[in-house]
């Protein structure tokens, strides 16, 4: 381009259009996004005294918050711009705390004990002291062995979970350990480097272009200072700031260097007050806790009927002897509690986290895998997360009116543009040239001048290396420039920028304009020819690549993405826009107004659960437009980056903090992406229903053998009776335990809609397989004790009670297992063939019970071995059963299935019709003291942000931030007025 001779135009003087009188022109104004600026005021009460009272705050005439000048904040602290002593800075810490969320340490001891403590393992602990304590009546020793079988059984499967629990815990904690800051910090009046932990109100801190904001302070200087906010308000655009203005911990540094006093640290800084919306749930159970604490229930109430039934039918009517009694009643306690059923959830659900880690999803709530699996909408904010948050040139919308072409209009910009120190703008002018070594190639720089505040622009003299003439190129804000331009201004050029900018304006985009002059001669400081308009530059804040696949992908999987940010309508429309979101979007103040009477929208739920999504929210919002969407009856996932999108992450179900999200976003989050882009999203949803289908394959499986072990042996105590021996149930428990727990590596196929828990389904498959496989062992026992077919047929010993016992124990511990072959297929058990662990397990399982049973002679628990013909008499028996087991299933779904699925879609609809609005179902987040009971074995992750515990709202436009920057002063300085400085004068 550098080479390239452009024809000049002709001088101003010269053109053909007098120009219009300035009286007579009329003034434009070219939109551009920015804040009102407020001059500086005194507070009017003696600083001296600094007893502020909560309606000297808010009382403008004698306080002005938002505007509150540095010298009063510094009366306030008690401190100066030469910095704390360091005993000063020790009381403050003291005073303040440190400058971090606190975390609680749990004890090891306590969190292994709290495996122990839900109604499923209260009642297995309830039978172990009935072992113990209550079975030594009628001359008989207390049952040692089944008292510690049960607490051999409760220990194993609470190691487990403790385990993976600490494994977890410990990974999370590695990760924050590894994000510790360093602030740089005026001590002794002498600069020096310590961890932001130890900030203190007070403390003069350092900063500079690519540092984090350590705490929350207010400007005392300030060298062309451009701060990121987007991790706070949402706005891609860095903001400007001068001596004077407040930073906020985890804004970044963009540009320029600063120096400021601490107004607030730790909790009661901006970033601590976000906890406070994410502190809000702390009462709440998670989804798995209510799945777990419905299906306990269903497991407790079928053993609590029989365990009455028994107690009347054995005491009352058979008049059995007390230990006798007793040990019937064990049977039932024992094998009827699906004990491992926590545990096998929680290590499916920490099998599933590891392999999600491998597509660079680190899992902090473990249970929010399930819910992701349930989740039916996407809330996900823009800025870094569907977007990349690095302005960038929009080539395709570049407008020109020179001589000049788009490309060149870009190559002038660059040279205009710093190489080093970059501000975001300058960034994104030089990448768009692609090789950013063309910005200083085939030129030699004269004098630069960067962008100010004052002059909103930046300028390049240079000698064009091949020609030696010296030209000059300017960029900035469009009204700067235009009224700049000397050279073929006409009003037709005047008007046509205006409406180009409007048009940008209206689309989101912010323009940059561009323009150009020779210099005759060799002074580099002489007057040019006169600046003339060449080009203006769209910047936007571009979609991630991957952005536009994974939505669509997410759309395939029945999910509905809404965008949820704090930038601009516009901005918002134009995104959707282009990644196919659509834009039918609203402004936050919707959610205040509600819906536009006479509108198609009806109520704001509708308009909510309507809307493509939102623009310009604060955090309330965010947490609103979640809590709303939760109350229709919708599992939300919720995406973001910054500390306003942590009370929203923490309210969803699932809240995902995307790669290079802050801390504060961490720390609310369920799930942390540590690969940039969305994508990650959609492998992390497949992988989540692929270990739901697991989960509801073993509670299905876990139902069922409930049903089968209580209605079995309590129907065999009644009709034959035919005393079971406890401890031959605890031997079935361990071996099912140790088969099922690899069914957290099972092959499934994930399903393409979301998937839901429907106890009534899995309770209906339950009872039909339980029953079912009631009839096979009733049957097999009537045939023996009744006839005798086996002893004719097949030449077997008729067997002894104690050998019956091991032939029951043989049967119910094979086809018992078996069983999970069905539960796990959809069509014929043979058509999905399950993982070599589940096969492999399973037979590993039935050759320990088939040795059991050939060579185990225990006395104590009224067992004797059976020969060879019995065991395969009850191998082939087991088999002619389960193969109708299918059958069942098929009928199933034909028949009670069919015509549940039936009536909850016409309750759906009816609540559809009824109320204009789609209710899938309804999923309340209220906790209850029943679900609160089953937390400990499922909440893996103490979220570290949870331990804040602030009850108030705040907003977070910039006016707001600076008023929240000032009672932060008041408050700190009420504090130290509280406990004076030993020092003080």
């Amino acid at each position: 381009m550098s080479n390239v001779e452009k024809e000049a135009g002709p001088q101003g003087e010269e053109s053909p259009v007098s120009p219009t009188p300035p009286d007579a022109k009329k003034k434009r104004e070219y939109k551009d996004f920015g804040h009102d600026e407020q001059k500086p005021t005194h507070a009017n009460v003696d600083m001296s005294l600094i007893e502020l009272k909560a309606e000297d705050l808010y009382d403008k005439e004698k306080v002005d918050l938002e505007t509150i000048v540095v010298e009063d904040v510094f009366k306030l602290l008690q401190c100066d711009e030469n910095g704390l002593s360091a005993d000063e800075a020790h009381r403050r810490l003291d005073i303040f705390g440190p400058n971090k969320l606190e975390q609680e340490e749990q004890n090891p001891i306590l969190q292994f004990l709290s495996f122990m403590w839900n109604p499923l393992s209260w009642v297995m602990e309830g039978a172990a002291l009935v072992a113990i304590a209550l079975s030594n009546g009628g001359g008989s020793p207390p049952d040692w062995q089944d008292f510690v079988g049960i607490i051999l059984l409760l220990i194993i499967n609470s190691t487990i979970g403790f385990y993976e629990e600490r494994n977890a815990g410990n990974a999370v904690k590695a990760l924050m350990d590894s994000l510790a800051p360093k602030a740089k910090v005026k001590r002794n009046g002498q600069w020096q480097e310590i961890e932001s932990a130890n900030l203190v109100p007070g403390d003069m801190i350092s900063f500079k272009i690519g540092d984090i904001v350590p705490a929350d302070c207010r400007l005392t200087e300030a060298i062309n200072v451009s701060i990121d906010q987007a991790a706070l308000t949402g706005e891609s655009l860095p903001q400007s700031k001068k001596e004077g203005d407040q930073c906020f911990s985890g804004s970044t540094c963009k540009q320029g260097e600063a120096e400021g006093v601490v107004i607030s640290t730790g909790a009661n800084t901006f970033f601590g007050r976000a906890a406070s919306l994410v502190g809000q749930d702390d009462d709440t159970t998670g989804h798995l806790q209510k799945i777990l604490a419905q299906i306990g229930s269903f497991c407790l109430v079928s053993i609590g009927i029989f365990v009455v039934a028994e107690i009347f039918v054995l005491y009352a009517g058979f008049r059995y002897s007390y230990r006798d009694g007793l040990d019937n009643i064990l049977v039932l306690l024992i094998g009827g509690i699906p004990i491992a059923m926590p545990t096998v959830l929680s290590v499916t659900l920490a099998v599933g986290a590891q392999q999600l880690a491998k597509h660079k999803a680190i899992v902090t709530r473990i249970t929010a895998i399930e819910e992701l699996a349930g989740v039916t909408i996407l809330c996900s904010d823009k800025t870094g997360t569907l977007t990349t948050n690095k302005l960038t040139i929009d080539k395709e919308t570049i407008r020109t009116y020179g001589p000049f072409s788009a490309d060149d209009v870009i190559l002038l910009a660059a040279y205009a543009s710093r190489t080093e120190n970059q501000d975001a703008i300058d960034a994104s002018v030089v990448s768009a040239l692609g090789d950013t070594s063309r910005a200083r190639a085939g030129i030699k720089l004269l004098d630069f001048k960067p962008f100010n505040p004052v002059d909103k622009r930046t300028e390049i003299t240079y000698r064009e290396e091949s020609s030696g003439k010296i030209k000059r190129v300017t960029k900035g804000m469009t009204g700067i420039i235009i009224e700049l331009c000397t050279r073929n201004k006409t009003e037709e050029l005047e008007n046509t920028l205006e409406s180009d900018v409007e048009e940008f304006a209206s689309r989101g985009l912010r323009a940059l304009a561009v323009a150009y002059e020779e210099v005759d001669g060799d002074d580099a400081e002489a007057e040019g020819n006169g600046f003339e308009l060449i080009g203006l530059l769209a910047i936007f804040d571009p979609p991630r690549e991957d952005t536009k696949q994974t939505i669509d992908d997410a759309l395939a999987l029945g999910v509905k993405v809404k965008m949820v940010t704090g930038d601009q309508l516009a901005i918002a429309k134009e995104t959707g826009r282009r990644l196919g979101l659509g834009d039918h979007m609203y402004p936050a103040k919707v959610l205040k107004d509600g819906p536009a009477p006479g509108g198609k929208h009806m109520t704001l739920d509708e308009m909510i659960l309507d809307a493509d999504g939102f623009a310009g929210v604060f955090p309330e919002h965010k947490y609103e437009i979640v809590k709303r969407l939760q109350g229709l009856g919708h599992l939300c996932a919720m995406t973001g980056d910054g500390a306003n999108d942590a009370p929203a992450l923490s309210r969803a179900n699932v809240g995902i903090a995307v790669e290079g999200a802050t801390d504060a976003a961490r720390g609310a989050a369920d799930i942390v992406l540590t690969e940039p882009g969305l994508s990650t999203i959609v492998h992390a949803i497949r992988g989540s229903r692929i270990i739901f289908q697991r989960m509801r394959n073993y509670s299905i499986y876990a139902c069922a053998v409930t049903i089968r072990i209580v209605v079995c042996f309590a129907i065999l105590a009644f009709a034959f009776r035919f005393n079971f021996p406890p401890f031959m149930v605890l031997i079935i428990a361990l071996l099912n335990d140790g088969t099922i727990m690899t069914l957290s590596v099972d092959r499934v196929l994930p399903s393409m809609t979301p998937d839901s828990w429907d106890l009534a389904e899995i309770f209906s498959y339950a009872i039909a397989y339980g029953l079912y496989l009631t009839a096979s062992t009733i049957a097999l026992v009537a045939i023996i004790l009744r006839t005798s077919f086996f002893s004719d047929k097949f030449s077997v010993e008729v067997p002894t009670t104690n050998q019956l016992h091991m032939i029951v124990y043989l049967q119910v511990a094979i086809i018992s297992q078996a069983l999970i072959f069905v539960t796990r297929s959809h069509g014929f058990f043979f058509m999905e063939r399950p993982s070599f662990a589940l096969m492999g397990a399973f037979c590993i399982a039935q050759l320990v019970s088939s040795i059991i049973a050939a060579y185990a002679d225990w006395g104590f628990t009224k067992i004797h071995s059976i020969s060879g013909g019995w065991i395969g008499i009850v191998w082939v028996w087991n088999i002619v059963w389960f193969i109708p087991l299918d059958w069942i299933k098929f009928a199933m779904k034909a028949t009670i299935i069919k015509k549940m699925r039936e009536r909850h879609s016409r309750a759906v609809a009816a609540a559809a019709a009824g109320t204009g609005l789609q209710i899938t179902r309804t999923q309340s987040r209220a906790a209850s003291i029943h679900e609160s009971m089953y937390s400990n074995r499922v909440s893996f992750i103490r979220r570290a942000a949870r331990k804040v515990g602030f009850g108030s709202k705040i907003t977070v436009k910039p006016e707001e931030l600076q008023r929240f920057s000032s009672i932060q002063a008041q408050r700190t300085g009420a504090t130290l007025a509280r406990n004076p400085s030993r020092t003080a004068a």
